[in-house]
């Protein structure tokens, strides 16, 4: 999985905002939070946000580490993007993260991120 493969599936969750930080980062988020950071150097580390039970799972895995300054935060992070884990388990696990922070998110700000569904009039 490449870099542009994780840019394009985080683009295509609904309201993902994207940015540059700390230089060379770019990171996604949901109603402002981070849900998942990916270096834009090679060998393209990444990091995204997981359940405590989840976190205690994949930290356990050859080439899955405690992510650094977020680990208490419970994130995870894969120093090599692509040498860990499969896009099918990479992508299961970044829309995980995208749930987990949009559930935090305050009423009003989840409401902002997720419009109404538009009800279709009928002819």
């Amino acid at each position: 999985m490449s870099l542009a493969q994780v840019r394009e599936f985080c683009r295509s969750l609904p309201d993902v905002g994207e940015d540059v930080k700390w230089g060379n980062d770019l990171v996604f988020t949901i109603g402002g939070k981070m849900f998942c950071v990916i270096c834009l150097e090679p060998p393209h580390q990444i990091a995204f946000k997981c359940t405590p039970e989840t976190f205690a799972e994949l930290i356990e895995q050859p080439g899955l580490i405690p992510a650094p300054y977020m680990a208490r935060a419970m994130w995870v992070q894969e120093p090599e993007l692509g040498t860990a884990l499969g896009r099918r388990d990479r992508e299961r696990l970044v829309k995980t993260a995208y749930e987990l922070v949009k559930a935090k998110l305050p009423k009003r700000r989840r409401a902002a991120a997720s419009p109404a569904p538009r009800h279709r009039r009928r002819p």
